[in-house]
This record gives structure tokens, C-alpha cells and sequence, in this order.
């Protein structure tokens, strides 16, 4: 059985220098993200010296406005810019790779409108219910469309194809996003209290908040990691899988848990924010090869990356007023989605 399985998997089996050389791009990734964290927490409305940021961390100081400036919101915020963005990408790849469709992603399959669909109603119903409230029902409502999508793309003879995946992803999305702004429009109070956060944003995330849905989140990219050899197989075919004994149902269950684990969790710590997931994994893709085991590590790190730098972008492009960094994935992603379903899903 070991001798078939390094037939099937002639890429897995990596030699020794391909494995310490995506060793070093991934420590090189972390270093790249945490310079990047440091740099986002140094621009803003007023900007402030890489040195006050280290004094910020290190040695803190409350009577130092400075200083109450980086812990208190600047921090909490890019923390949140990096969490969000793993969990997008994360969630992405995992998809790709269950469904074998290179246009897989929370936003456009409709997990990202369910979730926050499911919050503005939570708020609509509750007022201002505590904020685990909303990690709860950004997951129930990410569940029910995850179901949703794929029952439709399931329908008719051939079953769930990527290309009936993405345009039952995108219905459902036009649907629920019609919903939500319809609750929004009718109830002015949830306008003004949630009308920023739809548009996917980071501004005004605290501590509290990051400390009650970055586990959820986290737990999504360790059961990713977990199930990532299995991934693997099935993004080489559903034969291949079976062939090798391998419980195709079962991953395919789990992933979407891990799924709605990291976008449910995404969206209620930042509002939909979409492309993320569409973009890094393919990004990964090209300096991993085909194994999940580290496109899935390598998503987490560059999701994080291109959501911070997103972010410091929203800032500064109308400064001192900023964008939500949702506008801003959009402007970066709208035609790279166009490119894909040009040239990859066509061919």
C-alpha cells in the first residue's frame, strides 16, 4: 500500500531541500507579517515612530498618549486584520481543495452573506445583544448557507460541479444580501449601529472582542492543519481518494466544519470582507506545489499579510477619513475573480 501511495503522490513525497526551502519561505512569511503588523501600528490618522510602538509594547506607559493610542486601539485592530485575514484564507483553501474549483470562496459560495445575515437579523431581533451573541450567529447563519449552496449546487444530473457551486454561491448571496439590506433599510437604529461593519471592517475592534472569537477561529486553522494530507488526496480526485481507502464523505464533513468555523468566526469579528479567501490560496498554490499540508500554512500567513497591508491602505487613501478594508478587497479582487473564471474555469 506504501509503494501506491507514492505513485499516486509523486509531489507529496518532497525531498529534503524542498522541504527546508518551504521551511524557510514560511519562517520568512512570519517575519514579513509580524514587520507588517509593527508598520500598520506606526500609520494612521496620525502617524507615530517605530520606536514609540516598541516603548507602546514593552514598555508601557498609560499617562503616554502615544501609547494608549497603540494598545488600546491600534493594536487590537491589526491583531484582528491578521486573524480575519488567516481565517478568509484558510477557509478558501479548504474549499478549493474539497470541491476542486479554483472560484471556491466564502464570499462568493455565500458564507460570508449568511453570516452576516444572520447577525444584522440577531441585532435587528435583540438590539444590542453581547457581542458572543454575534460570533453565534455569524456561525449558525454561515452554517445554513453553507447547506443551502450546496443543495442547490447539488440539483439536476452531475451533482455539485464547480461551476453549480459558484452560481448557486452567487444567487444565494444576491438573495441574503437583499435580506439584509432590506432589515437595514427598514430599522434605522441597526443601520447606524452595524451599517460599517457589512462592509467588512476593523475600526473599532477591542481586545474583548478578538479575545472571545480568535479561538474559534484558531481551532478552524489547527483542525485545517489536521486534515490536511486528506485534503490533499481529494483535491487529486475523487477515485484517487476512494481508491486509497479514504473516507471521502467524513473529510468532507469535517472541512466544512473547519469552514464554518473560520469564516463564521471572520465575519462576526469583521463583517464580510470577501476575495481573501479567493486570492491566497492561489498564491500559496504557486510557491507550494499541489500539498495541502503546506498551502494551507502558507494561506494563513499570506491571508494575513495581504488583509493588514489592505487595511493600512483603507487608512491612508482618504486620510484622515478611511475606507472599510472590505472596499478595498474588493478593488483587488473583483479582477482576479474575472481572470480565473476567464482562463481557469473555462479551460
Amino acid at each position: 500500500m506504501a509503494v501506491q501511495v507514492k505513485h499516486v503522490h509523486p509531489k507529496i513525497a518532497l525531498p529534503f531541500s524542498r522541504r527546508a526551502g518551504l521551511l524557510l519561505g514560511l519562517g520568512f512569511a512570519a517575519l514579513l507579517l509580524a514587520l507588517t503588523l509593527a508598520w500598520s501600528m506606526t500609520l494612521g490618522a496620525a502617524n507615530v515612530d517605530a520606536e514609540a510602538v516598541y516603548r507602546a509594547l514593552f514598555h508601557y506607559d498609560n499617562t503616554h498618549f502615544d501609547h494608549l493610542v497603540i494598545r488600546t486601539v491600534r493594536l487590537p485592530r491589526v491583531l484582528a486584520g491578521a486573524v480575519v485575514g488567516a481565517g478568509f484564507a484558510a477557509a478558501g483553501a479548504i474549499m478549493q481543495g474539497l470541491t476542486r474549483n479554483p472560484l471556491a470562496d466564502s464570499g462568493i459560495l455565500g458564507i460570508n452573506a449568511g453570516a452576516a445575515f444572520a447577525v444584522v437579523l440577531t441585532v435587528y431581533t435583540l438590539g444590542s445583544p453581547p457581542l458572543s451573541v454575534y460570533a453565534t450567529a455569524a456561525l449558525i447563519g454561515a452554517t445554513m448557507a453553507a447547506m443551502a449552496v450546496y443543495g442547490l449546487g447539488s440539483l439536476g444530473r452531475g451533482g455539485a460541479t464547480p461551476l453549480r457551486l459558484t452560481l448557486a454561491g452567487v444567487v444565494l448571496t444576491s438573495f441574503v444580501s437583499s435580506l439584509t439590506t432590506a432589515l437595514l433599510v427598514h430599522d434605522q437604529e441597526t443601520l447606524d449601529q452595524i451599517r460599517f461593519w457589512t462592509a467588512g471592517a476593523l475600526a473599532g475592534r477591542d481586545m474583548a472582542l478578538l479575545r472571545q472569537i480568535a479561538p474559534v477561529i484558531l481551532a478552524g486553522i489547527a483542525g485545517s492543519l489536521l486534515i490536511s494530507r486528506q485534503i490533499t488526496t481529494i483535491s487529486l480526485g475523487e477515485d484517487v481518494a476512494k481508491g486509497l481507502g479514504q473516507s471521502t464523505t467524513l473529510v468532507k464533513a469535517l472541512g466544512a466544519v473547519m469552514v464554518v468555523l473560520l469564516a463564521g468566526g471572520s465575519v462576526a469579528l469583521a463583517g464580510p470582507i470577501g476575495f481573501v479567501g479567493l486570492i491566497v490560496p492561489h498564491a500559496a498554490r504557486f510557491v507550494a506545489g499541489v500539498d495541502y499540508r503546506w498551502i494551507i500554512p502558507y494561506s494563513v500567513m499570506l491571508g494575513a499579510i495581504l488583509v493588514t497591508v489592505a487595511d493600512v491602505a483603507a487608512r491612508l487613501v482618504l486620510r484622515p477619513y478611511e475606507l472599510p478594508v472590505g472596499i478595498m478587497m474588493a478593488l483587488l479582487g473583483a479582477p482576479f475573480f474575472i481572470f480565473l473564471a476567464r482562463w481557469r474555469v473555462n479551460r
